[in-house]
């Protein structure tokens, strides 16, 4: 159970983030816009946002053996 609770409060917390930085961080004229916003703000969070629970790295650095295929698809 515990792991439920755990994977839930990871959920909820990438939620809040991203309501706080991405969603209603800046005015919107149209929903479109917003939605237009988020696969930049999420390669933000994903390769360069530092995160406090991986110690101020971002989550891609978790996936260290994969680093280096990706970088060659990051652009």
């Amino acid at each position: 159970m515990s792991c439920t609770f755990t994977a839930s409060g990871k959920a909820e917390r990438f939620i809040q983030t991203a309501l706080r930085e991405w969603a209603y961080a800046a005015s919107y004229a149209h929903s479109n816009e917003r939605a237009n916003e988020l696969p930049r703000w999420l390669h933000e969070y994903n390769f360069y946002r530092n995160h406090l629970a991986l110690q101020n790295k971002p989550p891609i650095s978790r996936f260290e053996r994969v680093v280096h295929n990706v970088v060659h698809l990051h652009s």
